[in-house]
């Protein structure tokens, strides 16, 4: 009788559905874990994206204002 190899008897123990369902409730807890710690800093990081595209877009308004005002301007607007 042919012994099976290391990889073949993990792989044919991972086929099994309660071995399956194991790793998943492992995963997702571990995922919910993580994710629930990262959280705040991902809070923090779309509020600093929000602030800078907001003052990029104020200074882009306060460019085109500025150069509207100006008398000699070469961009004849």
């Amino acid at each position: 009788m042919k012994e099976e190899s290391l990889v073949q008897q993990c792989l044919n123990l991972l086929k099994k559905e309660d071995i399956k369902n194991e790793i998943k409730l492992i995963s997702s807890s571990l995922f919910d874990f993580i994710l629930y710690d990262i959280k705040p800093y991902i809070y923090v990081v779309i509020i600093f994206i929000i602030t800078i595209v907001l003052i990029n877009l104020g200074i882009l308004i306060l460019l085109f204002f500025l150069l509207y005002k100006q008398p000699n301007n070469k961009l004849n607007i």
